[in-house]
């Protein structure tokens, strides 16, 4: 069975919404939702790979105007992770 994945982006406030530092360096983190039928979301993280909150903040914002843009043209999007910790 093939799942569609849909983007839903809310913002809460705050300029470090979605964005949470580890050891020196600014990730983002967000969920998606595999399915309507689907009730829990899956919690993505990517690495903005910058120690500076500024640069974090733009690197948040290109991100998910990318998302975005692709939601907007409906297209698929589709995700490559992997289960567990890293190596």
């Amino acid at each position: 069975m093939k799942q569609e994945t849909k983007l839903a982006l809310r913002f809460r406030g705050g300029d470090r919404h979605h964005l949470f530092n580890n050891n020196g360096t600014w990730f983002v983190r967000f969920s998606v939702r595999e399915a309507a039928w689907f009730k829990a979301d899956r919690r993505l993280v990517a690495s903005l790979a910058t120690k500076d909150l500024n640069v974090a903040r733009e690197r948040r914002d290109t991100f998910f105007a990318h998302l975005k843009l692709h939601a907007d043209l409906d297209q698929r999007l589709s995700f490559a992770w992997s289960e567990g910790r890293a190596a």
